[in-house]
């Protein structure tokens, strides 16, 4: 798998941009993917270092919906999350300091 292929796009939420003055990163991630895959994918897309990877398979939440024909029950999807730490001497991400 190619590096735009592993890494799906950035998840930005209030507990993800806390982790970004620690250079603490967080991404939604191919499935598949293992965390050598992930880390090399983000040192190749961004040019830093990576010290660590944790990886989170997410199940996708329940959903309803009222409609004039009844009730509609739906799910979101599942999916897989990566916290990235970098290195104390690698610079940050760019795209996520901009953010903050």
């Amino acid at each position: 798998m190619e590096a735009n292929e592993i890494i799906v796009r950035p998840l930005l939420t209030e507990k993800s941009y806390s982790g970004i003055q620690n250079k603490t990163y967080t991404f939604v991630v191919n499935k598949n993917a293992n965390k050598v895959q992930i880390a090399h994918a983000v040192e190749e897309m961004f040019k830093v270092e990576v010290a660590k990877v944790n990886t989170v398979n997410v199940k996708g939440h329940k959903k309803s919906q009222n409609t004039k024909q009844g009730r509609t029950v739906g799910k979101t999807s599942d999916y897989k999350k990566a916290i990235v730490t970098l290195t104390e001497k690698s610079k940050p991400i760019a795209f996520f300091e901009s953010l903050s």
